[in-house]
């Protein structure tokens, strides 16, 4: 039996427009937050990306691609559990298995503790960039190691620092910036992106490289873009300053997207279909 059989429910999925090829891309679901810290509910993130992808365009006409004609194979969500744990070892051996496949994997979340799981199933010269308005490298948070707060120092331990670069922290305490300085992260700070530098950093960055793990939380936009989201911090970045720097990326081989910290119960609309609208771009841009 596979994981796929074991961990998977079948339903709600994103509508594949078409199953006459090879799927561009594979996407399942993450409905975990239970290490919140703040607003709960992005558990019910991954179906509110899928009802915002299947009422947006999906016509790119900068990639001259229409993901009309293109399979998307959505697998559905993972069964829910409220242990940290026991979600990170399922999205683990789940992941591990699915990147056989060489296909572009999307994950849906959830709060973003389910990253530690994920991005360790790739292998370890795998590049990740996370955009985030926060750094999550506490030692712990409300007495939990393995949290949406900590995960990246999780992983840092598990994995060391050199394929990391963080993007947009705004929002941190000072033994996150400690811990930050004595590992040498590599950032793209938020001024560097209002002063227009982000995009070529990003590509610069990503061209050492072979292939890269990109992982999207909500909340490095300012709320005016994305209300909705578990944690949200005032004076982000603009929804166009984020795309600017995802189409960066055009070119370089990712591996894989999760985009985390979706709120619906918070949320107007805008924050889902900006999680859709990313999405979507991220498959057409890697269409061959």
């Amino acid at each position: 039996m596979s994981y796929r059989d074991l961990y998977l429910s079948k339903s709600p999925l994103i509508i594949s427009p078409s199953e006459d090829s090879d799927p561009a891309a594979i996407i399942y679901g993450i409905p975990f937050d239970s290490t919140h810290s703040y607003k709960p509910g992005t558990r019910f993130g991954p179906d509110a990306i899928r009802d915002a992808f299947n009422n947006i365009e999906i016509f790119h006409p900068q990639f001259q691609i229409d993901l009309a004609s293109v399979n998307i194979q959505d697998l559905g969500n993972i069964h829910h559990t409220v242990n940290v744990e026991e979600m990170t070892e399922m999205v683990n051996k789940l992941t591990g298995e699915l990147i056989k496949k060489d296909k572009l994997l999307v994950i849906l979340g959830g709060e973003h503790s389910l990253t530690y799981g994920t991005y360790t199933a790739f292998p370890k010269d795998t590049g990740y960039i996370v955009f985030d308005a926060h750094f999550d490298l506490r030692s712990e948070y409300a007495g939990v190691r393995l949290s949406h707060a900590a995960y990246l120092r999780r992983v840092v331990e598990k994995n060391g620092a050199e394929n990391i670069i963080h993007v947009g922290a705004r929002s941190f305490v000072g033994e996150e910036l400690a811990f930050l300085k004595e590992h040498k992260i590599k950032t793209i700070t938020e001024r560097d992106i209002r002063d227009g530098k982000g995009p070529k950093l990003v590509n610069d960055m990503l061209s050492t490289f072979k292939k890269t793990y990109v992982s999207v939380d909500l909340d490095v936009l300012d709320p005016a873009f994305a209300p909705g989201v578990g944690n949200p911090e005032a004076v982000g970045i603009t929804s166009r300053e984020l795309f600017d720097m995802i189409y960066a990326m055009e070119g370089h081989k990712i591996a894989c997207l999760d985009v985390v910290e979706l709120n619906p119960t918070y949320d107007t609309g805008a924050t889902a279909s900006l999680a859709a609208k990313l999405i979507s771009t991220m498959i057409a841009m890697n269409i061959k």
